[in-house]
């Protein structure tokens, strides 16, 4: 379709404001989806204090249980948003996401404000794939892959857009008004939906109830068998059997998405490598993000004493990475190849958490965020060429999908960080407590909040942070270790030179 069919698709009463209203309107919604993943690992130590009480597996599932129905739902979302329109999609999902946070603002127990965690998840999976299709509807096929581009950026600055905004308004508020933060933001960016955006492209695609079932549920019950691995013991039954219930669960998906006559994801679309590499080094990034995110806002709280405006402002440099590199991430990847810039982006977020993993306590801050500087720079250099991947291996009549499958990779990549971070952080930081607290190492906060009202000293206070910082340390070197292996995984799959245009892979 070209620019000029599309305004002439156009409703008459649109005028040329609303149309340039448009691409910056898409990615504020993707900043705000995406900012409430980021936003609520700066809530931990307000959350840790608070009258819920959350353990540390808790708290995981807290930060954990938006962000896995978000994934898990963002293909179905998108064929919906395919099949019944795509700006009735964003609509719907604006306003979910909105019940959701009210919700969660007002949980009086941990069970209610994990209720309210799930129905926001819901709310952002009808969000995110509409966005990035409503943005090709508008954006003339030459400009797109730059589009995208733009549009991923979005997703990496909104991280740190949450801790930002997170911060200020923990620093003088409750955790509560974090959700009604997101609840009024949601309600003014329907609004400008409403007048701004084109009523969509609809296309036949048929939504596959079960498959999407079955893979929720198998990720969800691998997800609980990382979480509660630390604190109910790796061989204990119900953790064994989260693992076998995944593994079942996803081979049950398999056989359903094969025989199924229209299915959420047919498994044979991932014999094409370039589709597979893309979206395996998608979730790559997003897992070494999102696990820094995780553990940064309770580094800097506690180790550093932050509040919690400084700790969301500490967060600058990878906004910096991600605006200045990813702008130009495309073109050097057309210049250099895409194996050439998406395997050093890897590696180079690799070596930013090697950096980061040598931080403690006496750390100077500038140190610190010249490894946030550099882990960005990574991150900028290899998501955009993998997003313009996805994008440009499935046909324009499946944007929901290939929105939906970025999107996904992203989520479910994120969510798979923070528990595998938050996992080995767990046991690190138990066992390298001391014996004398270490009946009350459910989580930093709670063990630096008993140290304190035992009367123990600074001494005891230090010694719980310098386990922390040990915990941490081991969780980056993890993940850096998870990003090597993934670039060396995904190498063979990527095009090592784009065509000319931009429109797709070149040769293999």
């Amino acid at each position: 379709m070209t620019i000029d069919a599309v305004r002439a698709a156009a409703p008459p009463d649109r005028g040329r404001a609303a149309r340039r209203a448009v691409p910056p309107l898409m990615s504020a919604c993707v900043v705000l989806v995406v900012a409430m993943v980021a936003a609520i690992n700066l809530s931990i130590p307000k959350l840790s204090a608070s009258g819920l009480h959350p353990s540390a597996t808790g708290l995981l599932w807290i930060v954990d249980s938006y962000v896995l129905v978000f994934g898990c739902l963002l293909i179905p979302a998108g064929a919906a948003g395919d099949r019944f329109g795509r700006k009735g999609a964003l609509l719907a999902g604006l306003g979910v996401f909105a019940a959701g946070c009210l919700l969660s603002a007002a949980a009086p127990a941990v069970a209610v404000l994990l209720a309210g965690r799930l129905v926001t998840g819901v709310g952002a999976a009808l969000i995110m794939p509409a966005t990035l299709s409503l943005l090709m509807q508008v954006t003339e096929p030459a400009r797109r892959p730059q589009a995208i581009a733009v549009w991923t950026a979005a997703t990496g600055i909104a991280g740190a857009v949450g801790n930002v905004a997170g911060g200020a308004v923990l620093q003088w508020l409750p955790w509560q008004c974090l959700f009604l933060a997101g609840a009024l933001a949601a309600g003014a960016l329907a609004a400008l939906v409403t007048w701004a955006a084109p009523a969509g492209e609809r296309h036949h695609a048929d939504l596959d109830a079960p498959g999407a079932a079955l893979l929720t549920g198998a990720l969800f019950a691998l997800l609980f068998g990382i979480i509660e691995g630390s604190e109910r013991g790796w061989s204990s039954a119900p953790v064994l059997g989260g693992f076998a219930g995944a593994a079942v669960l996803l081979a049950a998906f398999a056989v359903h998405a094969m025989r199924a006559a229209h299915p959420l994801l047919d498994p044979r679309l991932f014999a094409r490598a370039s589709l597979r590499s893309g979206v395996l080094g998608i979730g790559a990034g997003f897992f070494c993000l999102f696990a820094l995110f995780f553990v940064n806002a309770q580094y800097l709280q506690y180790a550093k004493g932050y509040s919690p405006l400084l700790t969301g402002v500490a967060v600058a440099p990878i906004v910096v990475g991600m605006i200045v590199v990813s702008r130009r991430s495309v073109g050097l990847a057309r210049r250099f190849g895409n194996r050439t810039v998406i395997t050093a982006g890897l590696l180079v977020i690799a070596c930013g958490l090697g950096l980061l993993s040598f931080a403690d306590a006496s750390t100077p801050y500038p140190l610190y965020a010249v490894g946030l500087l550099v882990m960005s720079t990574g991150m900028g250099l290899c998501v955009p060429p993998l997003s313009v991947g996805v994008m440009s291996a499935l046909p324009p009549g499946r944007a929901g999908l290939g929105s939906g499958l970025n999107s996904a990779a992203r989520e479910i990549g994120s969510a798979l960080g923070v528990a595998v971070l938050g996992t080995v952080l767990t046991g690190h930081f138990t066992s390298a407590l001391p014996r004398a607290l270490a009946g009350h190492a459910h989580s930093a906060g709670e063990a630096i909040a008993a140290a304190d009202a035992a009367g123990a000293g600074a001494g005891a206070h230090a010694q719980v942070v310098s386990a922390f910082t040990d915990a941490m340390s081991a969780g980056f070197r993890v993940v850096a270790l998870i990003a090597c292996v993934v670039a060396v995984l995904i190498a063979p799959g990527l095009s090592r030179r784009d065509r000319p245009d931009g429109a797709g892979p070149g040769r293999q």
